[in-house]
């Protein structure tokens, strides 16, 4: 996890490399353990990274087959739904792992999630007052002001729109480059594109 979150969130680390050598861990960790459901929901994280939806889907499955109240793979198997077109899903999930552990590590997280899938799934304004509720409570997870200057684009709400985008840029450049002048390998094409969208009505200049 703390490879992943390095590579992810701080930019700290290749984020290939990071994600193989998770993924290479994991793997072992479920060789050793097959009824470890922490470890398959580990696994989904770092499938889901390499753009391998149906596979993380399915090992946040078999966590939860294993330990049905587990709140991280609920959060695991939300994002994954979320990048494979099953956006409404993977909310209900991630809203799930928030009941179930409403002060966990993982908070910040699920709740950008969250924004994330309403923004997905074209739902704008529960994607601005999911993310507004993200910035609230985390107000230096940078992730989270990205997609609030996109829904707010695609709202029409300008003046707003452009001071979020500011503070998205300013907060964490090296994130914005990464998720935005380039796209992760688990967000295909068309969510990417409509991510840029709404960040250019959000007055974003390529």
């Amino acid at each position: 996890m703390s490879q992943i979150v390095a590579a992810t969130l701080f930019q700290s680390s290749d984020l290939s490399e990071a994600q193989g050598s998770a993924e290479r861990l994991v793997r072992l960790a479920v060789a050793l353990d097959g009824n470890n459901a922490y470890a398959h929901s580990c696994l989904s994280l770092a499938l889901s990274l390499r753009g391998d939806h149906r596979g993380a889907v399915a090992e946040a499955d078999r966590a939860l087959m294993l330990s049905p109240n587990l709140a991280f793979a609920y959060g695991r198997r939300g994002e994954a739904l979320i990048f494979f077109d099953r956006a409404r899903e993977g909310i209900r999930d991630l809203q799930t792992s928030l009941r179930l552990d409403p002060r966990g590590s993982m908070q910040a997280v699920c709740l950008g999630q969250v924004a994330v899938g309403f923004y997905l799934a074209r739902a704008y304004e529960d994607a601005v007052r999911a993310a507004k509720d993200t910035v609230r409570l985390f107000p230096e997870y940078p992730l989270a002001y990205r997609w609030l200057a996109a829904g707010l684009g695609q709202l029409g709400r300008i003046e707003e729109a452009e001071e979020t985008l500011e503070r998205a840029m300013a907060i964490a450049p090296g994130s914005f480059d990464m998720y935005v002048r380039h796209r992760v390998p688990w967000m295909q094409a068309e969510d990417h594109a409509h991510m840029l969208e709404g960040l250019r009505k959000a007055g974003w200049k390529e």
